[in-house]
Order: C-alpha cells, then sequence, then structure tokens
C-alpha cells in the first residue's frame, strides 16, 4: 500500500501571512494522522519563511506515524536535524527566491558534501532520501552516497498540459523508478501532485511507495476541512 506524507508547509505560510500564532502546524499535523496519513513533512528552511525551529521541535514529540523533515545541506540545518532526530530527512535544493523547491537536488555537483551530510544523518538513525529528477545518473549517484530512497520530482509531469506531454513525463518517471529499485533504492515521489493526477501516477508507476503531498491537500483543507482533505485523499490513493 502506498503510503500518504502529508505536507504542512503552507499552514504555516497561512501563519506567517499576518505573523501570528495560527494556523498552529503542530494541530494540522494531529488531525492529518487522525484522518489517516502515514507520515507528516515539513522543511525547515534556512529563512525560516514558513515552519521554524519551535515546529519541528514539538513535531518530533507528537507525531506518531513518521516525521520527515525537508532540508538542505547547510551545515546548520543539518546540526539541528541531529538534534531533532526526524524518522527521515530528505535533502532538497533550496534558493531564497523560489516560492517552493524548484527541481531535484544535483547531488553529482555536490557528492562529496552529500555524501558527508548522510553520513552524520545515519549515525544518528535518520532514513535519508534525496529529492531528484528522473535522471538516471542522479539516481546512480544517490546509491554512491548510501542514501536509502529517492523521490522522484514529479512537477514537471504535474504540469505537462497535453496528452503526450503527460505521457512522456510518466514514460521517464517509469523509467526512473525502475531503475531505482533495482538498485535497491526505494521510492517515493512528490511536487504538484494534486487530486486530479495523483492516480494516473500511480496506475503508472507501482514502484511508488509514498508520495508526499502539500498545497493541494492544504488547498481542499481551508475549504473543506484538513480531516476531510487528508481522507479524500487516502481514499483515492487506496482505490488504485
Amino acid at each position: 500500500m502506498v503510503r500518504l506524507g502529508v505536507n504542512i508547509d503552507h499552514v504555516a505560510t497561512i501563519r506567517q501571512a499576518r505573523k501570528t500564532i495560527e494556523p498552529d502546524p503542530v494541530d494540522a499535523a494531529l488531525i492529518a494522522e487522525i484522518a489517516g496519513a502515514d507520515g507528516i513533512t515539513v522543511h525547515l528552511r534556512e529563512d525560516r519563511r514558513h515552519i521554524n525551529d519551535r515546529d519541528v521541535k514539538i513535531l518530533k514529540k507528537t507525531v506518531k506515524t513518521r516525521l520527515n523533515l525537508e532540508m538542505s545541506i547547510n551545515l546548520l540545518i543539518v546540526k539541528i536535524a541531529c538534534q531533532i532526530k526526524p524518522d527521515q530527512a530528505t535533502l532538497v535544493p533550496e534558493k531564497r527566491q523560489e516560492i517552493t523547491t524548484e527541481g531535484g537536488l544535483d547531488i553529482i555537483a555536490k557528492e562529496k558534501k552529500i555524501k558527508n551530510v548522510i553520513i552524520k544523518l545515519k549515525s544518528k538513525g535518520i532514513w535519508v532520501s534525496l529529492f531528484v529528477e528522473a535522471d538516471l545518473e542522479q539516481i546512480k549517484a544517490a546509491k554512491r552516497v548510501n542514501a536509502d530512497a529517492v523521490e522522484l520530482h514529479t512537477g514537471t509531469y504535474a504540469n505537462a498540459k497535453t496528452e503526450i506531454s503527460v505521457k512522456r513525463q510518466l514514460d521517464r518517471l517509469l523509467k526512473a523508478a525502475k531503475f531505482a529499485k533495482s538498485i535497491e533504492l526505494h521510492v517515493y515521489a512528490g511536487h504538484g501532485l494534486t487530486y486530479q493526477n495523483t492516480a494516473k501516477l500511480l496506475k503508472k508507476i507501482p514502484e511508488i511507495e509514498e508520495l508526499n503531498i502539500g498545497h493541494s491537500i492544504v488547498s481542499r483543507a481551508i475549504l473543506k476541512g484538513m480531516d476531510e482533505a487528508v481522507r479524500t485523499m487516502k481514499m483515492l490513493i487506496q482505490s488504485i
């Protein structure tokens, strides 16, 4: 059964819009878990633009499923991760100007540094996933640096506008997933996934073990409530 990780970053984004204390992402995580989430994902950015240190510390104490910390390879962030010890760390690229994560991690360009970060994280018992493009060379590099899993960037698939381009992106993701599996890496996926495009992805790529979805769920939660938003996505995944 494919696991659902619910990214609650945008709950914190709403809080930060008014520089106040609500809505609390910790409350959102609790409701998401009760509604069936298999894990909670948050991105502790270097500039703390939404999720902050307080959130992560409390989530570590309160999350009952799995806490997945998205993070850069910045040494201060790595130090915080080693202190908090989330169940999982997902290494992602990070730019100050970006609205959300843009594309996959270039493991090849920073292989030695990423390998050292992974050594530090694993020494604390943290499972490590790398957020990558559906690129076989990057996936090979993920194996070389001793990652446990790769999370395939599905943003290009999510943004595809025509049937031909959707098929092209699904074929590309399938090839990458099969290859990752063949070299004994666990396969996750995320970015831009919605209630409309998730089913097609899962039907095409049975190698996927976990999805991390945030914006679409939080958007629905604003209108329908977090409980309903998570339950609906969970049922959609289970129906495949």
